[in-house]
């Protein structure tokens, strides 16, 4: 059965103000997301995924920001929606992860008050049925105990427990689309996997779409169905999951899967390093291939002036034609 699609971005641009002048975070990123999978947004920090994320529900403060184009979901524009319209997605039919959720958690409100919120705005329900609900969210993320969560603050709780309560609060109203942005960074392995294990659990249950945000190459592997690759606000190559890590072709992404350790590496072999950093939004190349300054070796011929997107199979798309003859000094 053909999936139907859910969130399609068109020319996104997000800016943030700095000194009186706007520069571009995100610039210029068009993608889709389809019901029922996985679609990851993956690059280095600094490359502009969490600011599309926090795009897509409008959550930048307006005073410094400024989001041009076009996100619809489910057929909405929603950067032409005022607050009170917004509102009514968010939570409801668009969940949120964040990074880190003892920032993101109310440190004086309760986890179940703060569970119970969502379902009090969006949902029709009394005070015993929203608690029963609480409770058996906190039971669904994998608590053990949830009765006493419900009724505890978010100091109170370790790290793993914080992220499980952040996770049921943004799958309350068992919301059409999740975004889950760096859910792992602030865990430690182990909890790490069990997060993972959960999240591909309750997608599975609800058939939602879920936008992971993240650097986590290994991650991406275990998660996706499909990629989004992100540098200096742009998408620099998308596809499924087998396009990424099986034909890599541009060159940004073939650096990043080059510098990832493996068991199959020869003994002594060293990892590829990436020359340079990403650069700030006020010295970012407006003009030309963005990754150009970090790959030196490669003539300036081979870049596009105005790069433009090349599909190279049903879906895979790569951006500038510097992929065609790209060489890392012949590390790979």
């Amino acid at each position: 059965m053909e999936k139907k699609e859910l969130l399609r971005i068109n020319n996104l641009i997000t800016s943030f103000r700095i000194d009186g002048q706007y520069y571009a975070a995100v610039d210029g990123v068009s993608l889709s997301v389809m019901e029922n999978e996985v679609f990851a947004i993956v690059g280095e920090s600094g490359c502009g995924k969490s600011a599309l994320a926090l795009s897509i529900l409008n959550l930048h403060n307006s005073t410094y920001t400024k989001v041009e184009g076009n996100i619809f979901f489910k057929g909405t524009d929603l950067l032409s929606l005022n607050v009170d319209e917004l509102n009514q997605f968010r939570g409801k039919e668009i969940g949120m992860i964040f990074q880190d959720p003892l920032t993101a958690l109310n440190p004086l409100m309760k986890i179940g008050e703060q569970i119970e919120e969502s379902l009090t705005f969006h949902m029709k329900m009394d005070k015993r049925q929203k608690k029963a609900r609480a409770i058996e969210l906190l039971k669904d993320v994998g608590i053990i105990s949830p009765e006493l969560t419900y009724s505890q603050f978010p100091h109170e709780l370790s790290g793993g427990m914080r992220q499980r309560a952040m996770i049921a609060i943004a799958l309350a109203c068992k919301p059409s689309l999740v975004i889950a942005d760096e859910p792992t960074t602030a865990l430690d392995v182990t909890i790490q996997a069990q997060i993972l294990d959960l999240l591909k659990k309750l997608q599975k249950e609800m058939k939602s779409g879920i936008i992971l945000i993240t650097h986590d190459l290994g991650v991406v592997a275990e998660m996706a169905d499909r990629v989004a690759v992100m540098y200096a606000g742009q998408v620099v190559e998308t596809g499924t999951v087998g396009d990424i890590f099986k034909k890599p072709l541009h060159p940004y992404t073939r650096s990043l899967l080059a510098s990832v350790p493996s068991i199959d590496s020869a003994e002594g072999s060293r990892l590829h390093v990436i020359e340079g950093m990403v650069p700030s939004l006020k010295n970012m190349e407006r003009k030309g291939c963005r990754f150009a300054p970090r790959i030196p070796w490669i003539n300036e011929a081979e870049h596009e002036e105005n790069p433009t997107y090349h599909e190279i199979d049903n879906g895979h798309f790569v951006l500038c034609s510097c992929y065609r003859n790209f060489s890392m000094r012949g590390e790979i």
